[in-house]
């Protein structure tokens, strides 16, 4: 099946909150969308366990009391995809009589039907006036606002990712327009070199046949306005960059005349020189812009030389902002109700189960503790980072490629269907938008339908990926009766290490892939002062991301020249917009995962798990605790419910060469994964052959145990399938036995012999 093919529809609720954790007593707003649905039920519940398969212990949830459990009406909403920048400038810029725009624009999809790439155009009532591309070509286009529309195109044809700068006028007076459209090539990413054919022409003249109406809508950049009160999406979204745009109020502006409106897109007004919503406008006149759908900033421009990578070092030579037709950042769907968190309410994982006949939904919500409330001894750390990471991972089925990455035949699930119909909803920072380009932003408020606790990845055998292999870890709590709070990437990233202190155990997630600089931080620094952690995954802490600091429910990554990864940004683009650090791994900023859980990313496949054998140091008198109840030559987790064993997915491996403390326990190891193991990419410097499971000694899971100076200690699985081991045999098993030993000793609060 081709992802465009289309997929019959069938009744669907889809839904999102602001954000992802909320203290008991604070108010969440959930806002819903349906589809061939009227009428559905709410039910608040605790989430126990998510996945259903064999060995599992099946879907768990609890049915809490709350005021949303009731029936609500249901209505459709558009998910409003498409980012653009707005010009609120009560009018003035949509009310020109006569103009004159000059600007420079790079084109990716210039073949698609319709796009506005600025001006001030009302399409219901074919108002206004715009600079668009039509079937591959420049044009202007003007409206009466009774309906007729006319447009005027310009030569030649548009070639993608091209430079070209454009001079547009339109003279009231006389009724006549001009379009000026010249290839640039200062930029070495020109596809044409001076001297190249494109040779600069002459202004095309067209005569316009009414007078264009004023549109009752805002100046933009990258689309036009629906013209719709109240509502925000726009029309003929463009794909590629826009920059340099300057709005003269007259048609022969002067050599010497000063622009009414001139926005640098490079221009920040923060301290810290990140690019983030607001475009300023340095003309003096107030024009400022504001870009909806967060559209890509810190990207070259015309003029990029190559010579400086970093947008806030050279600025002049980053006055761009790529714009995206399937951008979302903010589905802005209205709230359907709110659900009340009794202050009483202890913290966990509950969820929003929404109903309508056969027809279910959950929409996930992280009870945090409340401010001043008594802490337990644990805490469970959600990745809800790396949950935007991979939030509405589509299956490729158009990708040959595919079965040869996860080395069988991927599966499709409900999910993976309404991933597909539903496209519009965003991408994760794992696909690429329309134009080709790389997603380096996601958002929290957008329906997810990978965080749904019945999700199963399409990647493994009986898999599941993120939120639902976390909640093997809550349910593994529940079974050993310990009481634990939970927390989160975006709590821990606002509030850093103070969040930690009050517990003597913080346990990862399964997979904590993207962190932030807060984040890395604040665990550094609770492990040196004293704190202990589980880390109960694999490949954790190996993206640098950022959030937005004025919408914090949006996160920017950024892939470089390193890394296993899905796709890379442009050359020049390796710095986050959101707060002006390269992205790209930690490991290339000198904080490999290694030093901090002992282990770091090795390898990743997606056929079988392995098992784990003993090693001589767990024999140590300083690990005896954490073998407690297992036998000396026991094979360890050879079952689970991800690919069969503890060791799998991806993995980690022990190196005193990356950081790993050199008195670290290395207490146990994977025996040989399968062949469609391959070594990690980024230390690949050539292609030789040996790389895969059973040739490469580097392509492992280990298990490694180490004391910080300052009383902090560290037990790691290095392996995403441990999780989906536990649950083995009603939870009694040998990594459920080991997984407790460490808990429990940790918890304690008891010295470690080191």
């Amino acid at each position: 099946m081709a992802a465009s093919e289309p997929v019959e529809p069938a009744p669907a609720i889809f839904a999102y909150t602001s954000k992802f954790s909320f203290a008991p007593g604070e108010r969440v707003p959930i806002h819903v969308s349906c589809e061939q649905i009227t009428r559905y039920t709410a039910q608040l519940v605790r989430l126990r366990h998510g996945y259903e398969g064999p060995e599992s212990p099946g879907f768990l949830e609890t049915e809490l009391p709350s005021t949303a459990n009731r029936e609500h009406a249901g209505g459709f909403h558009p998910p409003n995809t498409g980012s653009y920048v707005t010009v609120p400038d009560a009018g003035i810029l949509s009310a020109l009589i006569s103009w004159t725009i000059e600007f420079t624009f790079q084109a990716t999809t210039p073949d698609k039907p319709l796009q506005y790439l600025l001006g001030a155009w009302d399409d219901s009532r074919h108002a206004g006036y715009a600079v668009a591309l039509e079937d591959g070509r420049l044009a202007l286009v003007f409206g009466d606002g009774e309906g007729a529309r006319a447009s005027f195109a310009a030569d030649p044809q548009i070639e993608a990712r091209s430079w070209y700068r454009v001079v547009a006028t339109f003279d009231a007076a006389t009724g006549d327009s001009t379009l000026r459209l010249d290839p640039t090539t200062e930029s070495v990413n020109a596809h044409r070199l001076p001297g190249a054919s494109h040779a600069r022409g002459d202004a095309k003249r067209f005569r316009v046949p009414f007078p264009p109406a004023i549109a009752a809508v805002p100046f933009r950049i990258g689309a036009g306005s629906s013209g719709n009160v109240g509502v925000p999406e726009g029309v003929g979204h463009y794909n590629g960059k826009i920059g340099n745009v300057l709005v003269f109020p007259t048609a022969a502006p002067a050599a010497d005349a000063m622009p009414l409106a001139a926005w640098d897109f490079a221009r920040s007004e923060r301290g810290d020189g990140s690019l983030l919503d607001a475009v300023v406008d340095v003309s003096g006149n107030g024009f400022h812009g504001v870009c909806v759908n967060s559209p890509t900033r810190a990207v070259t421009g015309h003029n990029w030389t190559g010579r400086e990578p970093n947008f806030r070092h050279a600025p002049n030579e980053y006055g761009a902002i790529h714009f995206h037709d399937d951008d979302l950042d903010d589905a802005r769907w209205p709230e359907a109700f709110d659900v009340d968190q009794p202050h009483e309410l202890e913290s966990g994982k509950n969820a929003v189960r929404l109903r309508a006949g056969e027809t279910e939904s959950h929409l996930p919500l992280v009870v945090r503790p409340g401010p001043g409330s008594k802490r337990n001894a644990v805490a469970l750390l959600l990745p809800t980072g790396s949950y935007l990471a991979y939030a509405n991972d589509r299956l490729q089925f158009d990708t040959a490629g595919t079965e040869l990455l996860i080395g069988h035949t991927p599966v499709v699930s409900r999910h993976d269907l309404e991933l597909q119909r539903h496209y519009d909803f965003g991408g994760s920072n794992y696909e690429v938008h329309s134009d080709g380009s790389g997603v380096v932003y996601s958002s929290r408020r957008r329906p997810i339908v990978t965080l749904d606790p019945r999700y199963r990845a399409w990647m493994g055998v009986n898999s599941f990926w993120q939120f639902p292999a976390d909640l093997c870890i809550v349910d593994w709590l529940h079974a050993e009766q310990v009481a634990f709070d939970v927390i989160t990437d975006e709590d821990l990233d606002r509030e850093g290490v103070e969040l930690l202190a009050p517990y003597r155990v913080v346990l990862t997630g399964s997979h904590p892939e993207y962190v932030s600089l807060p984040e890395l931080d604040a665990m550094e620094a609770y492990v040196a002062g004293g704190g202990r952690v589980m880390y109960l995954g694999g490949n954790g802490f190996y993206w640098i991301v950022s959030y937005h600091p004025e919408k914090p429910h949006v996160m920017e990554i950024r892939r470089s020249e390193s890394g296993t990864r899905p796709h890379q940004a442009p050359a020049g683009e390796y710095y986050l917009a959101t707060n002006g650090e390269l992205g790209a791994l930690w490991r290339n900023k000198g904080r490999p995962p290694q030093r901090l859980f002992g282990v770091g990313f090795t390898a990743q496949g997606f056929d079988r798990s392995s098992p784990y054998l003993r090693m001589p140091d767990s024999f140590d008198a300083r690990a005896a605790f954490i073998f407690e109840g297992v036998g000396d030559d026991e094979v360890i987790g050879d079952f689970g419910i991800v690919g069969g064993g503890a060791a799998g997915a991806e993995v980690d491996r022990y190196d005193l060469a990356l950081g790993t403390p050199p008195d670290a326990l290395l207490v146990a190891t994977s025996t040989p994964l399968s062949d469609n193991y391959n070594h990690c990419s980024e230390e690949i410097f050539e292609t030789p052959p040996g790389l895969r499971g059973s040739e490469d000694p580097d392509v492992r899971s280990d298990l490694v145990y180490f004391c910080h100076a300052g009383g902090g200690a560290v037990f790691s699985t290095g392996s995403i399938a441990w999780t989906g081991s536990l649950s083995h045999n009603g939870y009694d098993n040998n990594v459920a036995r080991i997984t407790g030993n460490v808990l429990r000793r940790f918890a304690s609060g008891e010295p470690l012999d080191w």
